[in-house]
């Protein structure tokens, strides 16, 4: 069923399907890297926990009517997506003040943001992702006003649904950054992962951080940490 690679990211690589040209696999990898790729290690069993995580976490979204390019797991650390051709915007939804925020806008860790804050980056390396607003988005990609505003809709009710999945699993849902892409037939649907790498997760008991924070800010066990929230997620969520 694998093909030949087609791209290799930071975090993943992207395969094609011999058996159909509209499927991809992507392949997580250990590596973990930060601030924009400036800091960088490998965690045995780091590709597998981010796999199980997204996987999870789509199948959940699927169950609550989210449309994405997840397919299903096709083992410990590849799974089957939906080829899309991905538009180069990073979708941030802030629900408390963390990291490049509190810096940027001198607002306090921990401060609430009710309605939650929806923030966009240009996704290009070279230049750091950088903060745009929508008009630059409507400059750099094709996408549309109306489009747009489809895809913050999306990623509001995305938050809603993954505060309450996270929240049965004891952890605090504080940022997360998604990306989407379009389907051949230029349907918008949520695309990339969904896991510790790319959400801000703090134990709802503790305060404790639970997610890339720990490799970030050197304050613990990246696999450790990422096991942990699987078994959660096994055990109070998807057994339910």
């Amino acid at each position: 069923m694998k093909g030949s690679l087609l791209y290799e990211g930071k975090a993943k690589r992207v395969y094609h399907t011999t058996d159909n040209s509209d499927r991809l696999i992507l392949a997580y990898k250990d590596d973990a890297t930060a601030f924009n790729g400036k800091k960088k290690d490998e965690f045995t069993g780091k590709g597998r926990l981010n796999n199980l995580i997204t996987s999870k976490v789509f199948e959940y979204l699927h169950q609550q009517n989210i449309t994405t390019h997840f397919i299903e797991a096709l083992n410990d650390k590849e799974q089957l997506v939906n080829q899309t051709t991905i538009i180069p915007l990073e979708v941030v939804v802030r629900n408390k003040a963390a990291g490049s925020i509190t810096r940027r806008l001198g607002i306090q860790e921990k401060t609430s943001f009710i309605p939650p804050i929806i923030e966009l980056f240009y996704k290009k390396d070279e230049l750091d992702d950088p903060l745009i607003n929508d008009i630059h988005a409507y400059y750099l990609t094709d996408i549309t006003e109306q489009e747009l505003t489809f895809i913050k809709q999306q990623a509001l009710a995305i938050n809603e649904h993954l505060k309450n999945l996270f929240r049965s699993a004891g952890l605090e849902l504080i940022d997360f950054k998604l990306e989407f892409g379009r389907l051949p037939d230029g349907t918008i649907v949520l695309s990339d992962e969904i896991s510790p790498d790319t959400c801000r997760l703090w134990d709802i008991e503790t305060g404790k951080k639970m997610d890339k924070d720990v490799f970030r800010e050197d304050i613990g066990s990246l696999i450790d940490t990422y096991e942990m929230i699987l078994q959660r997620l096994e055990e109070n969520v998807c057994a339910k």
